[in-house]
């Protein structure tokens, strides 16, 4: 990356949106993996996320697809389904994360993550979620206006 340099990124990932930004933290990533880190990735979590560009969400990611350690990374889906069918009750993403960490047995942990995301693209969608087709209805907290069990 750094022998491509920061212009060359950029014409590269241009179809991708906020390319310049990703850009510039790649090429500062980058730089530090080589200086720091002798070009390897850290597998500690502070260190993930003290890399620019690098926040909790990709640390856990990197840690838990990567590496294999059971932790929970939590996106926009992740947030929206554990809240809204009642796995937790939290307002922000740091708090949703450590109450799930609470409540997910260690032993699903590798794979929550997954099914959660995977279960609010396809079932529990943001704007018109599928009551009728889930199969987690009976636990679910979420009130579905468009369909009555």
């Amino acid at each position: 990356m750094l022998n491509l340099g920061q212009s060359e990124l950029k014409k590269r990932i241009s179809s991708i949106g906020l390319y310049n930004s990703k850009a510039k933290n790649i090429i500062g990533l980058s730089k530090i993996l080589v200086e720091r880190y002798n070009s390897k990735v850290p597998t500690d979590f502070d260190d993930l996320v003290s890399l620019p560009g690098v926040g909790r969400k990709s640390a856990n990611v990197f840690l838990n697809s990567g590496l294999g350690v059971p932790t929970l990374a939590v996106d926009t889906h992740v947030f929206r389904v554990s809240n809204r069918v009642g796995l937790v009750k939290e307002k922000d993403v740091f708090k949703t994360e450590q109450s799930l960490l609470n409540v997910v047995p260690k032993k699903y942990l590798l794979y929550a993550h997954h099914w959660l995301v995977l279960h609010g693209r396809y079932v529990c969608k943001a704007q018109k979620p599928s009551c009728e087709t889930c199969i987690i209805h009976d636990l679910c907290e979420f009130e579905c206006k468009r369909y009555k069990f």
